[in-house]
């Protein structure tokens, strides 16, 4: 499990870079899972499905300008 909200997007992101990256070669996805994706995270196939679907990019970058925003307005804190 992620620490917070910002890593488990950036593991998200990972995992679906691999999945783009090998999705090229029209390889089905549940074997880019056992191949690429289980051994390297550990996740299951219904956690895969699921981090598929979540559009990890634009939350990311909603989450990151939000943190610049408060950093901007309470420079103490960071």
């Amino acid at each position: 499990m992620a620490y917070n909200r910002e890593n488990l997007l950036i593991r998200i992101v990972e995992i679906q870079d691999i999945v783009k990256e090998h999705k090229k070669h029209d390889t089905p996805q549940k074997t880019i899972w056992e191949k690429h994706i289980y051994p390297r995270y550990y996740i299951s196939y219904s956690t895969f499905n699921e981090y598929m679907v979540i559009p990890a990019y634009a939350q990311l970058k909603l989450l990151r300008q939000k943190k610049e925003e408060q950093k901007k307005q309470n420079p103490t804190l960071f």
